[in-house]
C-alpha cells in the first residue's frame, strides 16, 4: 500500500521534522522510556510504519479473540463441561465468552492510569504480556475430569485477565493514523486498522481447522486444541516489538503530543462528552450485532445441529474472511467518494435488509450447506463494508484531547453492548425458538446504528 503519494504529503512531511524537535518529546516522557527512546532516536516514523504496526497490533489482539470464540463452541463445552448436554456446554462456554466483554471497559481505566505514571511504552508491554500471558495460559489448563469445579473457575479468571488486557492494549496508533491522514483520504486510513478483523479470524479459523481436519476427535480435545492458544504469546511478542519500535521513537512521541493523544480522567471525559461516547457506542451496533453472527455463532449452530465437519465449515468461514478483507479496503475507497456518515447509514441498511431476509426465510442457514456458504459470504461482505468505518464512526465526535481515552472507552462499550452478549443470548432464543431470532438481532443492531446517526447529523470526520 503505497501512502507516500502526493496525498500523503502532509503526513510525510509530519513525519520528518528536524531531530531537533525530538528533544521536548524525549523529555515528557516517562523515565524508563528514555533510554528507549534515545536507542531508536535514528528512526523516522512513516506513515507506513504506522499503518503496519496497526494491522499487526490489531491482528494479534483478533487471533486471541477469536481463538477462545472458536474454542467456546468446538472445545470447551467436552473439555470444562462434560456433565452438561452439548448446548447447555455450550451457552456456558459462551457466558464465559462474555466475561472479557465486561472487564475490557475497566481494563482500559486501569491501564490509563498506568500510562499516566509509567508511560505508554510501560503501558502496552504489561497489557500484551498479559493478554498473549492469559491465552497461552488456557493451552495448560487442567479438564474439568482432572480438577472439577477449578478448571471452570480458571478458565473465567484467565478470560477476565484477557479482557482487561484488551482494554490495556490500546496504543493510539489508530487515532494517530487518522489525524495525520490527508482529508481526501480519511475514509481510507481510518479502515487500516479494521483490516486486523478478518486477518485475526483467518489464522485462528485456519489453526484450528487444520487440527480438527487432520487429528482424532480424542487427539483433538486432549492435546490438539491446546496450540493455537499457546502460539498466541509468540504472537503476542511479535506485536508488541512492532508496536514498541514505533512508540520507542521521539518522533512518536512527538505526533502524539502534537494531537493531544494522552489519556484523560473519565470524571473529565465525561463532564465534556458523555453523550458523545454513548452515541459513539451505539453508532456501529449493526456492525458489531453482525460480526458474531457471522463468526463464533454460525460455528455453533453448525456443530449443534448439522453433520457437516467444522473443519469443512471453517474454511467456508476463512474463504469469507477473505471477502470481508476486501470489503473493509473498499469501504475506505466508498467512504472517500461519498462520506463515512453515508455509509454507515448504507451500510445498516443493507444489514437491516439482511436481517430481514434472515427473518423470512431462516431455513436458508439451517442444514443446506449451499445456504450456509451463502449466508456466511453474504455476512462477512456487509461485515467488511460497515465495520471498515466504525473505528472513525466512535470517535468522530470527540475533541483531539479527549479522543484518546474517548475512543478506547467508546470501543469498549460499543463491544459490549452490540456484540459481547450476542452469542450466548442468539444460540439460547435461536434454540427455543428458530432461526429468525438471529434476524431479529440483527435487525435492534441496524436500528440502534440509524438511531445514533440520526442524532448526530454532524459528518463523521477524524478531526
Amino acid at each position: 500500500m503505497n501512502t507516500e503519494d502526493g496525498r500523503g504529503h502532509s503526513m510525510r512531511e509530519a513525519s520528518r521534522l528536524p531531530a531537533m524537535t525530538t528533544e521536548p518529546a524525549t523529555a515528557n516522557s516517562r523515565p524508563l522510556e528514555r533510554d528507549a527512546q534515545v536507542a531508536m532516536s535514528h528512526h523516522d516514523v512513516s506513515p507506513n510504519d504506522i499503518a503496519l504496526g496497526v494491522v499487526i497490533g490489531r491482528a494479534s489482539e483478533y487471533f486471541d479473540f477469536f481463538v477462545f470464540g472458536i474454542a467456546s463452541v468446538l472445545v470447551f463445552p467436552k473439555v470444562f463441561f462434560p456433565f452438561a448436554d452439548p448446548l447447555t456446554g455450550t451457552l456456558y462456554s459462551f457466558a464465559i465468552f462474555a466475561l472479557a466483554f465486561i472487564t475490557r471497559p475497566i481494563g482500559s481505566i486501569l491501564f490509563m492510569r498506568i500510562h499516566a505514571r509509567y508511560g505508554r511504552g510501560v503501558k502496552l508491554t504489561s497489557a500484551l504480556f498479559l493478554l498473549g500471558g492469559s491465552t497461552a495460559a488456557v493451552s495448560f489448563l487442567p479438564s474439568y475430569n482432572s480438577i472439577g469445579q477449578v478448571s471452570i473457575e480458571l478458565l473465567a479468571f484467565l478470560r477476565i485477565l484477557q479482557g482487561l488486557a484488551l482494554g490495556g492494549a490500546w496504543d493510539g496508533l489508530a487515532s494517530l493514523l487518522a489525524l495525520n491522514a490527508p482529508r481526501e483520504r480519511r475514509g481510507w486510513y481510518a479502515m487500516i486498522p479494521q483490516l486486523g478483523a478478518p486477518i485475526g479470524f483467518m489464522v485462528s479459523s485456519a489453526l484450528f481447522s487444520f487440527f480438527v481436519v487432520n487429528l482424532t476427535t480424542d487427539d483433538f480435545l486432549d492435546w490438539g486444541w491446546r496450540f493455537p492458544f499457546f502460539c498466541a504469546f509468540t504472537i503476542n511478542v511479535v506485536a508488541l516489538f512492532a508496536r514498541l519500535r514505533l512508540i520507542a521513537t521521539p518522533e512518536f512521541t512527538r505526533l502524539l503530543d502534537k494531537g493531544h493523544l494522552q489519556p484523560v480522567g473519565i470524571v473529565d471525559l465525561a463532564r465534556h462528552h458523555a453523550l458523545d461516547v454513548w452515541i459513539g457506542a451505539f453508532v456501529p451496533l449493526a456492525s458489531f450485532a453482525l460480526f458474531h453472527l457471522v463468526t463464533i455463532f454460525p460455528i455453533a449452530w453448525n456443530t449443534l445441529h448439522s453433520d457437516r465437519s467444522a473443519g469443512d465449515f471453517l474454511m467456508v468461514q476463512f474463504s469469507g474472511a477473505i471477502i470481508c478483507a476486501g470489503a473493509v479496503a473498499a469501504s475506505g475507497l466508498i467512504a472517500d467518494q461519498i462520506g463515512r456518515r453515508n455509509i454507515l447509514i448504507i451500510t445498516a441498511g443493507l444489514i437491516a435488509a439482511f436481517a430481514f431476509g434472515s427473518i423470512l426465510a431462516p431455513l436458508i442457514f439451517g442444514e443446506n450447506a449451499i445456504g450456509q456458504t451463502i449466508y456466511v459470504n453474504i455476512g462477512f461482505m456487509l461485515l467488511g463494508l460497515s465495520y471498515g468505518q466504525t473505528a472513525g464512526a466512535v470517535t468522530s465526535r470527540l475533541g483531539t484531547r479527549y479522543r484518546y481515552t474517548g475512543a478506547a472507552l467508546t470501543s469498549d462499550l460499543a463491544w459490549l453492548f452490540g456484540a459481547g452478549f450476542a452469542p450466548l443470548v442468539v444460540l439460547y432464543l435461536s434454540n427455543e425458538y428458530g432461526l429468525a431470532v438471529v434476524g431479529v438481532y440483527l435487525l435492534s443492531g441496524a436500528l440502534a446504528t440509524l438511531l445514533a446517526l440520526s442524532l448526530d447529523r454532524s459528518e463523521m470526520r477524524q478531526m
